[in-house]
């Protein structure tokens, strides 16, 4: 049986890490900048109206723009896109313009960046975002889908990237 406790900031993360995710960047670009950043935290809300919420670390100041801007593009990544999920999510220590040379991007009806071979793209229209703890949670509707080729997504396990096929 599972014993009520406290529940730290630690054990929490570590549970969480047993929680498999698809890998994404989420973009952005407008009068406040182009952004982009790695995210795990993403789902699907509802089909009709076709909306996303996306979760942000609102830690960050640099991510105010997402919300500024009033658009983003979530962009989910396959397996050999794992160097721009690098790039993004900030391991390597490149500029935002480092980052975007990695990929081929279009804009499309938001004006967010969409990476041309991710394996589902999902242009959004911002309708809310609120304040949550350290996340700031973008909740968009769709307003444009591309889908990429059938592959397997980059799933993120146990604080590695992991394909679907593994062992």
């Amino acid at each position: 049986m599972l014993k009520k406790n406290a529940v730290e900031p630690r054990l929490y993360r570590e549970a969480m890490s047993r929680f498999a995710g698809a890998v994404h960047v989420v973009t952005t670009d407008g009068p406040h900048g182009r952004r982009g950043t790695t995210v795990i935290a993403a789902c699907s809300v509802s089909d009709d109206p076709p909306t996303i919420l996306v979760c942000l670390n609102r830690m960050k100041p640099e991510n105010d723009c997402f919300a500024k801007n009033g658009v983003f593009a979530l962009n989910t990544l396959a397996p050999a896109q794992q160097k721009l999920a690098d790039a993004f999510s900030g391991l390597t220590g490149l500029t935002q313009d480092e980052r975007f040379a990695l990929g081929e991007w279009e804009a499309v009806s938001s004006g967010a960046p969409v990476l041309v071979g991710a394996l589902a793209t999902f242009d959004c229209h911002l309708v809310e975002a609120r304040d949550f703890a350290t996340h700031r949670i973008l909740l968009g509707k769709v307003t444009g889908i591309r889908i990429g080729d059938l592959d397997e997504p980059l799933i993120y396990y146990r604080r590695a990237y992991r394909t679907l096929h593994e062992g």
